[in-house]
């Protein structure tokens, strides 16, 4: 009789309930720790874009670094930039990577890039 009840039981364990809180903790946690990144990088593409109005490379850099105090950029600066012509057009382009510090000696790195369209 009692194989047949418990056959019928369905749900999580108490460890299995643990340990789904921890997973989704650990995901949360990391998550906190991305979006700032995430949204730096996107504060650098609207700079980037703000930057190709410049005819020179110092006036392109320039520009950046200004809309980079404005945005509170840190991880890119003008001189970073890699600033080509494609026809008549600048072109503004950054690639840099992220460290992000999770656990003791465990880190997330991300590699961020962009160019201006």
């Amino acid at each position: 009789m009692k194989h047949a009840l418990r056959s019928k039981q369905r749900g999580l364990s108490f460890f299995g309930v643990v340990f789904l809180g921890v997973v989704i903790f650990s995901v949360f946690v990391v998550g906190a720790k991305v979006v700032p990144t995430v949204i730096e990088h996107q504060a650098i593409l609207k700079a980037l874009e703000k930057s190709k109005t410049g005819n020179t490379v110092p006036e392109v850099r320039t520009i950046f670094d200004k809309a980079a105090t404005i945005d509170d950029i840190s991880s890119v600066s003008g001189k970073d930039l890699e600033v080509t012509k494609n026809g008549d057009k600048v072109v503004v382009s950054v690639a840099y990577n992220k460290e992000i510090e999770l656990v003791g000696p465990a880190f997330l790195l991300i590699k961020y890039s962009g160019t201006s369209k």
